[in-house]
């Protein structure tokens, strides 16, 4: 059957991917395992990130990277740390058990700095994912797989240009988050009206609810919220529903929630920047380096993984495999 893809592309000549279909967490995993890694060497990788609990984007992540260590015959050891210096502590743990590579994410680069040096030193080959897309190179990390969040910020406020907005409200979960940070930054450059930033705690949902409808209370101005994230996104419906607001959210990010908001005309659109690809990959790069000497990018450039927007016009296409946990 042949599927006609409706999804709507902000970035020119993405190369289009297939994948197999594989398995869950340390070695192993989902239930079928693609045949091409069975006679390679057992790596073992870590995966390292700045994960929130219960935030439910980074199951989107996992599921691709174990999906990658099932096919590669990859032992994967997932840990994630909020704080940046518990990060770089369990970048350290993974060096002294000398894994074979380290896939990190770079919300906070400059605190992560001398860990990512040490595993350098130690012969662990690093690639970055997620966050820290202006930062990698720098660092000496080898490869980088994510979206460029300059371009999507910018994106968004184009569009809310499109739809005539003339105040918009940026809410923040996390912050000093580098990739957050620019996509509020490079939204409020591009949009013609006014924009405003919130921070909140992303690990108090409750706080997060109260802060944005005292916000849509004290300012009637605010036509939509702008969260970064799924799960603030469907936080800011009810925050909306509490101060008798307006007000339209549209989000970056997706879980299988989200995606049925969007369905039901309850957020507006979401930037898509593939965590499932971001996942992926990271594993899969670690594995061709130690297997072939393979570098994406050339070891210079980002591989990108979006962005691109979820709409009604492409939505259930996207809920299909949303069901499946990989979008």
């Amino acid at each position: 059957m042949k599927r006609n893809t409706t999804y709507t592309a902000l970035l020119a000549g993405a190369a289009s991917l297939m994948f197999a279909a594989t398995a869950c967490s340390s070695e192993g995993g989902r239930e079928e395992a693609a045949d091409e890694g069975v006679e390679t060497p057992e790596l073992t990788i870590a995966m390292i990130t700045h994960e929130v609990p219960g935030d439910t984007f980074w199951d989107i992540i996992r599921a691709g990277a174990e999906d990658a260590a099932a096919k590669d015959n990859v032992t994967l050891e997932y840990s994630s740390d909020p704080e940046a210096r518990g990060q770089a502590s369990l970048i350290q743990n993974a060096i002294d058990r000398e894994v074979d590579g380290i896939a990190v994410t770079l919300s906070k680069p400059d605190a992560l700095e001398g860990a990512i040096a040490d595993a350098q030193e130690a012969g662990i080959p690093v690639v970055a994912f997620n966050s820290g897309i202006e930062e990698w190179a720098d660092m000496g990390v080898q490869q980088y797989f994510g979206t460029d969040e300059h371009l999507a910020g910018t994106a968004f406020g184009e569009r809310l240009n499109d739809v005539g907005a003339q105040k918009a409200l940026c809410v923040i979960q996390e912050q000093g988050h580098v990739a957050l940070e620019t996509r509020c930054a490079s939204l409020g450059e591009a949009f013609e009206g006014d924009s405003e930033v919130l921070y909140v705690d992303s690990a108090n949902m409750p706080e997060v609810r109260s802060s944005i409808a005292a916000k849509l209370q004290e300012d009637t101005d605010i036509e939509y919220v702008v969260t970064l994230g799924a799960p603030i996104a469907m936080t800011a419906i009810d925050s909306i529903d509490d101060a008798g607001s307006d007000a339209t959210v549209a989000t970056f990010d997706t879980n299988t929630e989200l995606v049925g908001a969007i369905q039901e005309g309850v957020v507006e659109w979401a930037v898509d920047q593939q965590p499932y690809l971001q996942g992926y990959l990271a594993v899969d790069s670690l594995w061709l380096y130690n297997t072939n000497g393979n570098v994406s990018g050339g070891g210079t450039e980002p591989v990108l993984t979006g962005p691109a927007f979820i709409d009604e016009s492409n939505i259930d296409e996207i809920a299909a495999f949303a069901e499946e946990g990989t979008r």
